[in-house]
């Protein structure tokens, strides 16, 4: 299995008024889900979380699904 840069993930973070915490979601990766409660704090988590998914993904041998890529466009 090749391995995968934690980094090409996408990272979805969003402000929660209610919980007073920046919620970050790998859309990705089926329940890739964590917080922060300074912005820096939820992408640094967020990158911990991708890379826990991944490492439970490689433990079981399961292929994780590919990050996301932006299309290229011809000028």
């Amino acid at each position: 299995m090749s391995t995968v840069d934690p980094r090409h993930y996408a990272l979805s973070i969003q402000w929660s008024a209610e919980d007073q915490a920046y919620v970050v979601t790998v859309p990705e990766l089926p329940g890739c889900q964590t917080h922060g409660s300074t912005h820096e704090e939820a992408v640094r988590r967020g990158q911990e979380a991708i890379a826990g998914w991944l490492s439970a993904a490689l433990a079981t041998q399961a292929a994780p699904p590919p990050p996301r890529t932006l299309a290229s466009s011809s000028a």
